[in-house]
């Protein structure tokens, strides 16, 4: 059975947690990718910024609905839920509007366990980590259809 190290990119492009959205947008249409790991000062992985992440910018603020008692508003929504739609609509830098604790693979995780998550999970790209946490490749979708392609 094929493994992530089988499929993965390993010259992984990443961003680091104070990278302006302007150039992390530039270098994700540049290079054609989906999503790139985020790491903070320390070069751990934190996060992963996707062009979904960066859509979500320019989308409407869904205001949670409430309702009245007593002249107080109690919302029926989650005001965390707000805050994070807020803070990644307004977002300057990548640590505010990436995905944060991003779904890891090991290299040696099977292609099913792979594909699982991003159908199950709806994850278009995937870090892969070794045991100390280091990103060592990313597995995009187009990796994973690359599998079913005859690479004569």
């Amino acid at each position: 059975m094929l493994k992530a190290k089988d499929m993965m990119t390993s010259d992984v492009v990443t961003i680091t947690e104070d990278t302006e959205i302007s150039a992390a947008a530039k270098l994700l249409l540049e290079k054609g990718f989906n999503g790139m790991p985020v790491l903070n000062a320390a070069g751990k992985l934190t996060g992963i910024l996707c062009q979904a992440d960066l859509v979500a910018q320019q989308k409407k603020l869904s205001l949670p609905s409430v309702f009245s008692l007593l002249d107080g508003f109690i919302p029926l929504g989650s005001m965390k839920d707000l805050d994070r739609e807020v803070e990644k609509m307004s977002a300057l830098t990548a640590v505010h509007a990436m995905s944060r604790n991003p779904a890891t693979v090991s290299p040696e995780t099977g292609i099913d366990e792979v594909a699982s998550l991003m159908t199950d999970k709806g994850y278009h790209t995937i870090p892969v980590t070794d045991a100390q946490g280091k990103v060592v490749g990313i597995i995009g979708m187009s990796d994973v259809l690359g599998t079913l392609v005859d690479k004569k």
